[in-house]
């Protein structure tokens, strides 16, 4: 399986675990646009900061 959990950082600097098996990132103008393997989809406005897909790994920023 190619899906990796995704992190947002919040604004006291710590990560926390924002989707699960995300395995599509669109972006859309400001916002990306995240879809895991179950169906479920969520829209934020961030940036990647950090991509660890050996891990299963992504860190976003706000």
């Amino acid at each position: 399986m190619c899906e990796a959990n995704v992190y947002l950082i919040d604004e006291k600097g710590e990560e926390k675990l924002f989707l699960e098996s995300v395995d599509k990132i669109l972006p859309e103008e400001e916002n990306l646009i995240l879809e895991n393997i179950f169906g479920q989809r969520k829209i934020v406005k961030a940036r990647i900061k950090e991509m660890e897909l050996v891990n299963h790994r992504i860190v976003l920023q706000r």
